[in-house]
């Protein structure tokens, strides 16, 4: 029987993924191509994308080029695809032409509890012990004791001391308020190098998870000396019930088979498009079920508590050095608690759910949910790739 992913997976288009001014952007793509067995970093130039790999074999040596947008928007290239051609291409098959996520050796960071307003559902999956049932009841409490005490208050400031004293006062002290108000960050790492799949691809959660959301996210894309050169989109899954039980089942909450969706394209800065547009950016977010279920949300990156900036420092500096670059998530003001599947359990995913996740200077990265343990698996690693890119010639 055909699965419910399946029967739901998405109609994708050039004109469905690509940013409303892809005339203007520098947009890098990677493709599985059949030909090489292996992946291409390309260029996106209009409804096509073109094969970059002679002239940068990885994304990550595109980003160490001062020059990068010149050369995706200049450089000759080798074969070219139709943009809707990769994107009609069956999930999980490598004989046929399709998109991958845009980043290749860069290290998969995440930055948690990012939004004030955002945190206080983390202390509810704290307070419950990651139970849905409980969820209402709590959220209700935590609501009237806290109020507007976080809003607009600045991580390590003496607002933010003080509001820590409240808290503490009220018995609502929590290892998320003091990453989300406290003076570091919570900077982890979300998935393996490679492990992270693109825009039309399965996304998966874990089959024992029976409370989760996507988590729609900016993500930035940082070379080795700690430079910004673009971003994307980003779905930091998020396996509510079981962090909710310990902040140190992090690792298994987080880092499983398919649960790092990056893309759909990188989008490199240049004169129209750079840091401050991305301080700036709206990120969209819609859910759309197999049983019909829609649930819209949004994100705006103007709400984050702390710089993007901040967030790279707290990664890359004297304290830790990254050679091959990195990517960042950069949190999320995404927390849905509408009710879905019973009364006061909130928000949960169904298998087949259609995650959009979009922004207009980004474009849309378009997934469906699938049980983690379902998703096809993860064989191409670093070994693979060097292996790959040696016997194309290409290093």
């Amino acid at each position: 029987m055909e699965s419910a992913a399946a029967r739901t997976r998405p109609v994708l288009t050039a004109g469905s993924v690509l940013p409303e001014d892809a005339d203007r952007a520098a947009l890098v793509a990677r493709v599985h191509d059949p030909a090489s067995d292996g992946p291409c970093v390309a260029a996106v130039r209009g409804d096509q994308v073109v094969d970059l790999t002679a002239v940068a074999p990885t994304v990550c040596d595109l980003m160490e080029r001062d020059d990068a947008a010149a050369v995706v928007r200049e450089a000759h290239g080798g074969h070219v695809w139709r943009l809707d051609e990769l994107l009609a291409a069956p999930t999980g098959r490598r004989d046929v032409p399709h998109l991958l996520a845009p980043v290749d050796l860069q290290v998969i960071k995440a930055a948690g509890v990012t939004f004030a307003r955002s945190l206080l559902e983390r202390v509810i999956e704290e307070r419950t012990g990651g139970d849905p049932a409980q969820a209402a009841r709590v959220r209700a409490r935590v609501g009237q004791l806290v109020g507007g005490t976080l809003d607009g208050i600045r991580p390590g400031s003496p607002e933010a001391d003080k509001a820590k004293e409240l808290l503490v006062s009220e018995g609502l002290w929590s290892q998320y308020l003091e990453v989300g108000i406290g003076p570091d960050p919570e900077v982890f790492t979300k998935a393996p190098v490679l492990s992270a799949v693109g825009t039309g691809a399965d996304v998966g959660v874990l089959g024992a998870s029976v409370w989760n959301n996507p988590e729609p996210e900016a993500v930035l894309v940082v070379d080795s000396r700690g430079r910004v050169r673009g971003a994307t989109l980003g779905n930091d899954v998020n396996l509510r019930d079981i962090e909710g039980r310990s902040a140190l089942l992090l690792s298994r909450a987080k880092d499983n088979n398919a649960s790092c969706a990056i893309g759909p394209f990188i989008r490199l800065f240049d004169e129209g498009f750079d840091l401050d547009t991305v301080r700036g950016l709206d990120i969209d977010l819609r859910i759309d079920g197999a049983d019909g279920y829609v649930l819209h949300g949004s994100s705006s990156m103007r709400e984050i508590s702390r710089d993007v900036l901040d967030l790279v420092a707290a990664v890359h500096g004297p304290h830790h050095q990254y050679p091959d670059g990195f990517v960042l998530f950069t949190g999320t003001l995404f927390a849905p608690t509408e009710d879905r599947q019973a009364p006061g359990a909130g928000f949960t995913h169904e298998y087949g759910d259609v995650v959009r996740i979009s922004s207009p200077r980004l474009g849309a990265l378009v997934n469906t949910v699938v049980p983690s343990e379902q998703a096809a698996p993860w064989t191409f690693g670093v070994r693979a790739l060097m292996l790959n890119l040696a016997r194309r010639g290409v290093l």
